[in-house]
């Protein structure tokens, strides 16, 4: 029998041998990234399916908070490190390990769980559904239209190279500040800036990145990005690339002029963005948006609601209605039918008693579209939402959309 159960400290290394069989990574740790990937490992999160001794799946959660729309911070239990060893697959591992983790942020008062997922198909059996999307460009400088003679912000503004002790000191509340106002983030702890400043060290090899940041006129700092260079030459011309890790930006200001420094760089003939929201303003930046070029369209944060009424209550809509929903849920205790009455001024979810549904849908269809992204109007054409009353869809549609698309900046 395969015992599934909290991994304790002193089987970190046999859990974590099991993490890189399944993700098919090198197993070997320099004593660096254990401790720093030992910062990560909670003991009664950090699940393990162990067959005689040996660890043979893993599960790691933790907690978490995501924007809602309209600034609420949720509570939510994120998922990462889900692995099944080669050996082991096919035998109810994982829906063993994701049923003991979710009943448990169940009990805790969780109101979602999250996840990015590695595989599409996995995670829509367990309740999850895509939530956000991300894309990432490559940006031809050459051909972009950009004035290659640009010296930097005009209106007082400036942008400085900061080094990652700066980083850590001025990032947080900048940080802090994006993600109040963008649906779909995530918090960034410590780790995550230990990580991506060298003092935790999750990768063999450790450089440091250039860092750059924006203050506005006022001082104050408003965006900040942090990329490395890929040399390249061919016939004595630079094809250099300025490879993004990331950008923050609290203002079309920020984000403008940083991508302007970018392109402005000397010997940078491409720019590669990264992860980016899919309505990030970056392509109609350039006078030729053609030159940004589209690399990876992909989902990023998957959600599964644990308590409906709870998250359609957390967020805000644009405007008024009510709906009866009827939510299914195979897996787990979120499906009910739901009275939602919202407005621009709050909502109210409820049971809906005897009130006749209007629109059938599971809980991952629900959850793809509780950001504000997503469409229950396309989910009804394909079959996966049930309009049991002509117009509800399109109604849904318009409370939930928003008018700027959700995103989650990060992976985790």
């Amino acid at each position: 029998m395969i015992d599934v159960r909290p991994a304790a400290e002193d089987e970190f290394d046999d859990w974590h041998r099991a993490l890189d069989t399944g993700f098919l990574q090198d197993p070997l740790l320099t004593a660096e990234q254990r401790a720093a990937r030992l910062r990560q490992f909670e003991p009664g999160r950090a699940l393990g399916a162990f067959d005689g001794g040996r660890c043979v799946g893993t599960f790691r959660s933790f907690a978490q908070e995501v924007t809602a729309v309209g600034g609420a911070y949720v509570p939510a239990n994120a998922i990462s490190n889900v692995t099944v060893s080669p050996t082991h697959r096919r035998r109810g591992l994982l829906t063993r390990m994701m049923g003991q983790d979710l009943a448990a942020a169940r009990e805790r008062g969780d109101v979602l769980a999250t996840l990015v997922a590695a595989e599409y198909p996995i995670y829509g059996h367990h309740g999850f559904g895509p939530a956000t999307w991300a894309t990432n460009w490559t940006v031809d400088v050459g051909r972009s239209g950009l004035d290659p003679r640009w010296a930097g912000p005009a209106d007082g503004a400036r942008i400085d190279l900061v080094d990652g002790a700066e980083v850590r000191a001025l990032g947080p509340k900048l940080s802090e500040r994006v993600r109040a106002v963008t649906p779909g983030a995530i918090g960034r702890g410590e780790l995550w800036w230990d990580a991506r400043t060298g003092v935790a060290r999750f990768g063999r090899e450790w450089t440091e990145p250039f860092f750059a940041v924006y203050r506005a006129a006022s001082g104050e700092v408003e965006g900040m990005v942090a990329y490395r260079s890929k040399n390249r030459w061919e016939g004595e011309q630079p094809y250099n690339s300025a490879d993004v890790e990331w950008l923050t930006a609290a203002t079309p200001a920020a984000e403008s002029a940083l991508w302007r420094f970018l392109c402005s760089i000397d010997l940078i003939a491409q720019v590669k963005t990264g992860w980016r929201a899919p309505d990030s303003l970056l392509p109609f930046l350039l006078p030729d948006a053609r030159a940004a070029r589209v690399e990876t369209h992909t989902d990023w944060l998957w959600v599964r609601l644990l308590d409906v009424a709870r998250a359609l209550e957390a967020r805000t809509y644009e405007r008024s209605g009510s709906l009866v929903l009827q939510v299914l849920d195979e897996g787990g205790t979120a499906g009910g039918r739901y009275r939602l009455e919202a407005s621009p001024e709050g909502a109210s979810c409820t049971p809906a008693g005897g009130a006749p549904a209007e629109l059938t849908l599971p809980v991952a269809e629900l959850a793809t579209v509780w950001l504000g992204d997503g469409s229950l109007t396309r989910l009804a054409a394909l079959g996966r939402v049930g309009e049991e009353r002509e117009g509800a869809a399109r109604l849904a549609d318009a409370l939930f959309r928003t008018s700027g698309r959700p995103w989650c900046p990060d992976s985790f």
